[in-house]
């Protein structure tokens, strides 16, 4: 790398949910709840829970997300040679008002990374789960084109699990 400067794209995504923070940090808490996100996912891919973690001091999840090859866009084909599995760690902090989180995606020789901040905090209307998002990747030519993917999809990833939320907070809360 030397000393070039590297571009990072950064991307924000915000839920807006009628529920108080406490109920959904609850949901956080709930193996059913990301159980449900792993069922939405997988309509798109194959998904899976490899760790579920919770304590008082907070939540500890992380998921394996395989995208086919052949579902990569062409650009992203010339880089990977075989199925891309994400790995995704999520980390929530113990509840608090406002509740913060951090989350890491990684593929294996993967080349860039991707990380995030979450933050859960209380407003007029209920809750926000705030997801900061952080794409770069270390190629030439490419790497801009490719960040810009990644944040693009993420954007689809975030709405569906915030529909999820919702929708699981709705079952619990009716």
């Amino acid at each position: 790398m030397g000393g070039q400067a590297l571009m990072a794209r950064k991307m924000n995504y915000s839920a807006r949910l009628p529920f108080t923070t406490e109920q959904v940090y609850e949901a956080l808490r709930s193996r059913d709840y990301w159980d449900a996100i792993i069922e939405e996912m997988r309509k798109y891919s194959h998904n899976e829970m490899k760790t579920f973690d919770v304590k008082d001091s907070g939540i500890d999840i992380t998921m394996l997300h395989t995208i086919p090859r052949t579902e990569l866009p062409d650009i992203a084909q010339t880089v990977m040679k075989k199925d891309m599995i994400i790995t995704r760690n999520i980390h929530y902090d113990a509840y608090s008002e406002t509740t913060a989180g951090t989350y890491d995606a990684s593929i294996p020789a993967g080349p860039g990374s991707l990380t995030g901040v979450v933050s859960l905090f209380p407003t007029d209307a209920g809750a926000t789960l705030r997801t900061t998002s952080e794409a770069k990747v270390y190629l030439p030519f490419i790497g801009g084109k490719l960040e810009q993917l990644m944040l693009v999809n993420l954007v689809d990833l975030w709405r569906g699990e915030g529909e999820v939320t919702e929708n699981y907070l709705k079952t619990k809360h009716a």
